[in-house]
């Protein structure tokens, strides 16, 4: 499971480590693998962000740890960046094996309390397949798109039963089993809107049946349950990104809807403010849309305005500090600015200057081992970019904290060269700095060293049209 969200959000959301109320005294519970092509040489084990253990890798990449005084329910391990759920009750005993080359899609559990995650992780990657679909599905009228998403959930409804009949299951499973499948069928529906062609999104949520939201009547916006579930939070993102739409065209006048819309950001805010009162829930959305939103608007005062909504919502006096900084990054990075003097180290070990690299138009985007496939795509599309002009200076900097070690192999395994890439000397702050999100983000230097663009993307249909303009400026 990639992490989709921005890495310094875990620092801002995690829940205080405390020990869980009901957990049973002496109910245990073994955790192992064997990772094939290892980032690095450990693997951290949490339970609803918080941090239990880091174990160290042995000479075959292999770790077994036991959890004591467990609390049943869904912990986490990482390595390398990427992270996937585990189902762990009392008494299981859990191995598996994966391939950091192909994380998810390699990963198999054995031993006790493995059919139950293999069943899990089946269902995750059954989604990922079935998203493109999806988004094909949405170009169909209400009806019939309803048609569709409703027997993928009749599906594996049955699927589920199926296994429910063929293997002794417990109560906690169904429960997270159940919830997997509703809140991917309700994410379905509230994604319609957008993702069907047309901008008059007034008219489109005019042309849905009047029951086809029936099911957010029961919806509880603060289930502690699943409050770390990924499906249950992915569903509350896109839930009241199409519910304020609703309340924005109230009193909105234009119907052409604009995501940026400072009065859509703010609506959402509110209603997030209205409806969630657990606070890790709270906090992680309003956060997490105010961070979206200001990285993407390029309006310092807008950009002012929004993040004052937050402070004004938010009880998380870190997170309020944070967003804070990030708004003062943002607004030192604007067009014509310089960049920021910030500390880079090649992979000759040497430490240099950001500014000191740029002596011609340049081009800096960012990779992580969070986002693989992002990594290998953006090197494989700064090659395509290089050979078509060479006199742009295409500069990747990795953001990691592992060390150079684990940049240098996944270099090398790709076979990427090493020219023009660097790491930061301080990645939290340089990311902070930098305002590095998305991670598809990239900034346009020109020879003189001044921001032209310092939020695009180099897979934008209009980023070699912004190249070009330059170099013919």
């Amino acid at each position: 499971m990639k992490f989709y969200f921005w890495i310094l959000i875990v620092a801002i959301t995690a829940t205080s480590c405390k020990n869980d109320t009901d957990q049973t005294e002496g109910d245990y519970a073994f955790l192992g693998g064997e990772i094939i092509n290892a980032n690095n040489n450990f693997v951290v084990i949490s339970k609803s962000k918080c941090i239990l253990d880091t174990i160290i890798l042995d000479g075959k990449s292999r770790f077994v740890y036991k959890v004591e005084n467990m609390h049943a329910g869904l912990y986490t391990f990482l390595h390398g960046g990427e992270i996937q759920m585990v189902l762990l009750e009392p008494n299981d005993s859990i191995m598996f094996r994966l391939n950091t080359l192909d994380f998810d899609e390699s990963l198999v559990y054995t031993g006790i309390g493995a059919k139950k995650n293999n069943y899990l992780i089946n269902e995750f990657l059954q989604n990922e397949i079935e998203e493109e679909k999806i988004f094909k599905y949405c170009q169909l009228l209400p009806d019939n798109y309803e048609k569709q998403v409703d027997s993928i959930k009749i599906y594996k409804l049955k699927k589920l039963e199926t296994f429910k009949k063929k293997y002794k299951t417990s109560d906690l499973f169904n429960k997270i089993a159940q919830a997997n499948i509703h809140y991917n069928y309700y994410f379905n529906k509230e994604i319609y809107p957008f993702v069907h062609y047309g901008k008059n999104k007034s008219k489109i949520l005019e042309s849905l049946p009047e029951n086809f939201y029936s099911y957010r009547k029961e919806i509880n916006y603060n289930d502690d349950f699943l409050k770390d579930y990924s499906n249950y939070n992915t569903f509350l993102r896109s839930n009241f990104n199409n519910i304020a739409l609703n309340v924005h065209y109230e009193h909105a006048k234009d119907s052409i809807f604009n995501r940026t819309d400072l009065c859509y950001n703010l609506d959402r805010l509110k209603l997030v403010d209205s409806l969630v009162t657990n606070n890790t829930i709270k906090e992680s959305l309003l956060y997490g849309y105010t961070i979206a939103y200001l990285t993407k608007n390029k309006n310092t005062e807008v950009n002012n305005i929004l993040l004052k909504s937050y402070i004004a919502k938010s009880n998380n006096s870190s997170g309020k500090e944070m967003a804070t900084r990030i708004t003062s990054s943002l607004n030192n990075l604007v067009a014509g600015a310089t960049i920021p003097e910030i500390k880079l180290i090649n992979y000759k070990n040497n430490v240099l200057n950001i500014n000191s690299i740029i002596n011609s138009t340049t081009v800096i985007s960012f990779w992580s081992h969070t986002y693989y496939e992002h990594f290998k795509e953006s090197h494989y599309k700064i090659k395509e970019l290089k050979a078509k002009y060479p006199e742009v200076k295409f500069v990747l900097i990795n953001i990691d904290t592992y060390g150079l070690e684990a940049s240098t192999n996944s270099l090398k395994r790709n076979l990427f060269p090493f020219a023009n890439e660097y790491r930061f000397v301080n990645p939290k702050a340089s990311i902070e700095m930098l305002a590095i999100y998305p991670m598809t983000k990239a900034l346009i230097i020109d020879n003189r060293k001044k921001i032209v663009n310092n939020n695009t993307n180099i897979f934008a249909i209009n980023f070699e049209g912004q190249l070009l303009g330059l170099i013919n400026r």
